[in-house]
């Protein structure tokens, strides 16, 4: 892979993650505080679909990721929060659960988040299979 792409690869991933953390720091006081929907909607758009961009870049970046912990959790908060719907009067601790495992998953050791929940070990992508 050329320098150049490698750089328009990393910031352009870079950009997404900044505008989901955006998103969601939009949406937080809306969720956390019961504001009305109107007024939060647009950033809770933003944070899903940045959202569902991050998750599909790193399923076709490799498939592992869907049986490693970072992806199983990511699988675990979206249900989270689709829970949203089911228990509404719960939201703010469903919000602040989803975002306290996105620390752990985005800021925890390579072990932890590299580890399969199939295999029960740490599972990397050797370096020939993976997909530049």
């Amino acid at each position: 892979m050329s320098e150049t792409r490698f750089w328009i690869q990393r910031l352009s991933k870079t950009g997404v993650r900044a505008l989901h953390i955006l998103g969601i720091a939009g949406s937080a006081g809306g969720i956390l505080y019961g504001v009305e929907r109107e007024l939060w909607l647009n950033w809770w758009v933003l944070a899903m679909v940045t959202g569902v961009i991050l998750m599909t870049l790193e399923i076709s970046r490799s498939k592992l990721w869907l049986i490693q912990l970072k992806g199983v959790l990511t699988l675990v908060k979206l249900m989270l929060l689709g829970s949203f719907f089911i228990i509404p009067q719960h939201k703010p601790m469903l919000f602040i659960t989803v975002l306290l495992m996105s620390v752990f998953i985005a800021h925890g050791p390579a072990g932890l988040r590299h580890y399969s929940i199939w295999h029960r070990r740490r599972i990397d992508e050797k370096q020939g299979k993976k997909k530049r």
